[in-house]
C-alpha cells in the first residue's frame, strides 16, 4: 500500500466521511453519543476537540451544551469548513495544524476530547502531547478519549512494524505524519497518560476494541 499524508488522505475521503464513521465503524452511533455525555454540560464550557474533523461529536454535544465553546484542532483544511459549515452558529474557533506542534495554553480548558484520532502515534510520541494537554485543562479538567486499541503488545508492535518497514520502503520522512493505524493497548495509552501528569485516569465504556477513557487533572 502507498501511505499518504495525514491531511491528504482525509481530505480526499471528505465525501461520505460521516456516513462511513457512523456506519461502518462498530457502535459508532452508541460512542459518540456516550462521548458527549461526559462533557461538561456548564453553560459557556471550554472544550478542546484534538483531531476534530468534521465536527461529528460536535452532533451531540451541541445538543448537550449548546453554549459551549469548542476549539477545534485538525489537519485538515476541507475537515475544518465542513465543520464550520455545520455550527457556525455555534462560532467554534477552528485552527489548522498540528495538535503536537500547536501551544495548548494554560489552564485555559475546562475539558478536551478526541475521538478516533489518536491511534496514529507511539506511547512516546504521546506522552509529550499529553503533558501539554494537562496544562492546559483548568484544575479539575479532564480530557475523554475515545478511540480503538491494540488487543495485545504484540499486535501493537507488528502494526508500528508495519508503519516502519512501509515507510523505509518508500522513502518517506519521519517529519511527516502519513496515515496508518498504529493503536496502543490501553494500558500503554494509560501509562501515557499518567506519564503526562494526569492524576487518574478510568474506562469509563468499552465497545469491542473502541474504548471511552477519562484521564482528570486534579
Amino acid at each position: 500500500m502507498r501511505l499518504e499524508k495525514m491531511a491528504d488522505f482525509f481530505e480526499a475521503r471528505l465525501e461520505g466521511y460521516e456516513e462511513h464513521m457512523l456506519k461502518n465503524i462498530e457502535s459508532a452511533e452508541e460512542f459518540y453519543p456516550f462521548t458527549a455525555k461526559n462533557l461538561p454540560n456548564t453553560p459557556g464550557a471550554e472544550i478542546l476537540d484534538l483531531g476534530c474533523g468534521t465536527g461529528l461529536e460536535l452532533r451531540w454535544y451541541y445538543g448537550e451544551n449548546p453554549t459551549a465553546r469548542v476549539t477545534g484542532i485538525d489537519l485538515s483544511e476541507e475537515m475544518l469548513s465542513a465543520l464550520w459549515n455545520h455550527y457556525a452558529e455555534r462560532d467554534p474557533r477552528l485552527i489548522c495544524g498540528s495538535y503536537f506542534d500547536l501551544p495548548l495554553g494554560e489552564n485555559v480548558y475546562d475539558a478536551a476530547v478526541s475521538v478516533e484520532s489518536l491511534h496514529h502515534f507511539t506511547k512516546e510520541e504521546k506522552i509529550p502531547l499529553y503533558a501539554k494537554l494537562y496544562r492546559s485543562l483548568k484544575p479539575g479538567g479532564f480530557f475523554i478519549l475515545t478511540d480503538y486499541f491494540a488487543p495485545s503488545e504484540a499486535e501493537e508492535k507488528l502494526y508500528r512494524q508495519i508503519l516502519v518497514d512501509l515507510k523505509r520502503e518508500q522513502g518517506l520522512s519521519d517529519e511527516e505524519f502519513y496515515h496508518y493505524d498504529t493503536p496502543l493497548t490501553v494500558q500503554h495509552e494509560r501509562e501515557a497518560l499518567l506519564a503526562a501528569g494526569f492524576d487518574r485516569v478510568e474506562v469509563l465504556n468499552q465497545w469491542g476494541a473502541t474504548h471511552t477513557i477519562k484521564a482528570v487533572r486534579l
